[in-house]
């Protein structure tokens, strides 16, 4: 049964998705060049404008980056039955993926340009089972230490009542991006 949060939070997506196909974006990856002199921010906020490709597996796994903000980024998801392990719920996967998501693009939002991420550790527990009946979910990513070296940020997907379903935190490895 959806409510009127699950409405208002599908309606969100809906408008995440229509703005950034609005200015051009389509699945895909950024050159070296479209990217080069910009913030990790700066880089995520023109992908969900669309003046940058967004990530082919966004379109597989029926995800999408919502905001950003220091520290913070917001994926929203919404499983569905090509989603589903051969137990008849959400593949751990999809869980996984949502989480990682917004775990990486949380450190990404805190890194100058010339530097980039790469995960080393992801840790996540899921506590509740979804279907494609549950509705949208939201991962909510926040960096909790962002080093020269070592990032770290934890997230939790939950839907619109604020239910939680999983919880993760990531380590990541924090490097300059090569020149060439």
């Amino acid at each position: 049964m959806q409510t009127a949060l699950d409405i208002g939070w599908m309606a969100q997506h809906e408008a995440a998705c229509q703005r950034a196909l609005a200015g051009g974006g389509q699945p895909g990856l950024a050159k070296i060049n479209q990217i080069a002199g910009k913030t990790g921010r700066e880089i995520l906020e023109a992908m969900m404008s669309g003046a940058l490709p967004y990530p082919p597996m966004n379109d597989t796994m029926n995800m999408t980056l919502l905001e950003v903000d220091n520290g913070r980024a917001v994926f929203q998801g919404t499983p569905l039955q090509q989603h589903y392990n051969p137990l008849g719920s959400v593949h751990g996967g999809w869980f996984a993926t949502l989480l990682d998501s917004a775990l990486g693009c949380a450190v990404q939002t805190i890194l100058p340009a010339g530097r980039s991420y790469t995960t080393v550790e992801l840790s996540i527990n899921i506590v509740r089972s979804a279907t494609d009946k549950t509705g949208p979910l939201r991962a909510t990513g926040t960096v909790i230490h962002g080093g020269r070296q070592i990032a770290t940020a934890e997230a939790r997907i939950e839907d619109a009542r604020r239910r939680l379903y999983a919880h993760a935190t990531t380590t990541c490895m924090v490097f300059d991006v090569p020149a060439s």
